[in-house]
C-alpha cells in the first residue's frame, strides 16, 4: 500500500493536493503552522513541527508512510534537509515539487546575493524607500539598517511592535497581480526592492512591476539543499507514484 506525506505551503502543493484527492490516494497534507489562517486541502491535514529529523523519522514509521513530496517553500530550508535525512534513514521514497528559480531579461536590473545577510550589507547607505518582500522571520536582520524606510507585506498581522523603526506593513495573501504590485510600489514610492528567489507564478508580479517602474531589485539566492530527486509538475510529480496511488487503490 502508498501512504504519501505531502509537506505543503505553497500553491504548488496546493494543486498537487487537488490531484491526490481527484486520484483518491491516501495522502496527508503537512502544513509548518507559519500562518494562522492556512489554505483548507482536499486531503487530512496535519499542523505544526515534527521535532527534527528524529520526530519525523518516527512520524514516517508510526504513520506508514511510503513516498514523501516536499512541496515546501524553496527557503524552508531546514524541513528540506529534515525529510531528506529522515527518508534516507527509513528507506521512505523522496522527491521534491518544486517551481523553476527566477531569472532576469535584459530589461530586469538585479543584484543578487547568497543570503539574508548579503541582503543586509547590498542596500545603500543613504535613505531608501525599501519593499521587503522577505515574509516575517528575517525582518529584525534589517534593523542595523534603521535609516531606510521599510514596506513589509505580510500574510498575517505582525505581532507587537516591528524591529524596525521606519516602516509599513501591508497584510494580504497572494498571488498578487502586476497592477496590484505596480500600484503598491507607486503608494509607497519604493526605490529598491529586496526578495527571495522562491520562482513561480505567484509572487512573480512585483518583479514584473519593479521592471516596468524601473526599480532596482536584490534578489536572494535559494539555500543549498542535500541532491534528491526534484520535479517540476503535478503530472511529473503524479508519475513518480506508483499506480496504485494514482488510481486511490
Amino acid at each position: 500500500m502508498t501512504r504519501i506525506l505531502l509537506l505543503g505551503g505553497t500553491t504548488e502543493a496546493s494543486r498537487l493536493a487537488k490531484a491526490l484527492a481527484d486520484a483518491g490516494a491516501d495522502a496527508v497534507f503537512s502544513y509548518a503552522g507559519r500562518t494562522n489562517n492556512p489554505t483548507q486541502q482536499p486531503l487530512p491535514t496535519r499542523v505544526g513541527g515534527f521535532g527534527g529529523v528524529e520526530g519525523l523519522e518516527a512520524y514516517l514509521n508510526a504513520e506508514n508512510i511510503t513516498h514523501v513530496i516536499d512541496a515546501t517553500h524553496p527557503f524552508a530550508a531546514q524541513m528540506s534537509m529534515n525529510a531528506v535525512a529522515a527518508c534516507a534513514n527509513t528507506g521512505v521514497s523522496l522527491c521534491a515539487f518544486e517551481r523553476e528559480a527566477w531569472t532576469p531579461d535584459a530589461a530586469d536590473d538585479w543584484q543578487f546575493v547568497p543570503d539574508m545577510a548579503g541582503a543586509v550589507a547590498a542596500l545603500p547607505d543613504d535613505p531608501t524607500r525599501v519593499f521587503l518582500a522577505i515574509g516575517r522571520q528575517h525582518i529584525a536582520d534589517f534593523a542595523v539598517k534603521p535609516q531606510h524606510d521599510y514596506l513589509l507585506r505580510l500574510v498575517d498581522p505582525p505581532e507587537g511592535a516591528l524591529p524596525l523603526p521606519n516602516a509599513e506593513a501591508v497584510v494580504a495573501r497572494g498571488p498578487f497581480t502586476v497592477a496590484d504590485d505596480t500600484g503598491l510600489m507607486e503608494n509607497h514610492g519604493t526605490q529598491l526592492i529586496v526578495a527571495k528567489n522562491g520562482g513561480g507564478l505567484g509572487a512573480r508580479a512585483k518583479l514584473d512591476a519593479a521592471r516596468a517602474l524601473g526599480v532596482p531589485v536584490i534578489i536572494i539566492d535559494r539555500p543549498a539543499i542535500a541532491p534528491r530527486t526534484i520535479l517540476r509538475s503535478v503530472d511529473e510529480v503524479m508519475g513518480w507514484l506508483p499506480h496504485s496511488a494514482r488510481r486511490g487503490v
